[in-house]
């Protein structure tokens, strides 16, 4: 397993930005700091498609590894050395209920496919105009002419 962040790539719509975004950039200490390993952002990075949407479910999905990862710690008390593990998960948490709302939000609005969208409209413009009516006769459209006389 790897463990490394690069700062110069958190545009690049990758594992780097995904470290910065989410806040697991100390690197140094290896699995002792990081989440997660280099391989597993860019596992769930690879199953996306593209759009701001993926990003968030990809976003959202490691935030449930990382939760699912911290939930096998426990906090620790040995006589005055006490470990605090809950308080690392609570950050992750929050975290992960406000993204959770927020990828729910998106999905929520109804959008079409791009082969609907790039179709011609139904209605257009003089469509309710009809070439056989007589309109220039000094009165009325034809199927009304026989009711003014």
């Amino acid at each position: 397993m790897t463990y490394s962040y690069d700062p110069t790539q958190i545009c690049a719509g990758g594992k780097d930005q995904m470290r910065f975004e989410l806040g697991d950039t100390y690197t140094e200490g290896g699995a002792e700091t990081c989440a997660l390993a280099d391989e597993e952002y860019e596992a769930v990075l690879a199953g996306r498609k593209e759009g701001g949407k993926a990003w968030l479910r990809a976003k959202l999905a490691i935030l449930e590894a990382i939760l699912f990862k911290l939930s096998h710690q426990v906090d620790t008390k040995i006589d005055v050395l006490q470990y605090s593990f809950g308080d690392r998960a609570e950050r992750w948490q929050k975290m992960y209920d406000n993204l959770r709302k927020r990828v729910l939000a998106a999905s929520s609005v109804p959008t079409l496919p791009p082969s609907i969208a790039e179709t011609a409209p139904y209605f257009h413009k003089g469509m309710e105009q009809n070439p056989r009516a007589m309109h220039g006769a000094g009165g009325p459209p034809v199927p009304f002419r026989s009711m003014t006389t």
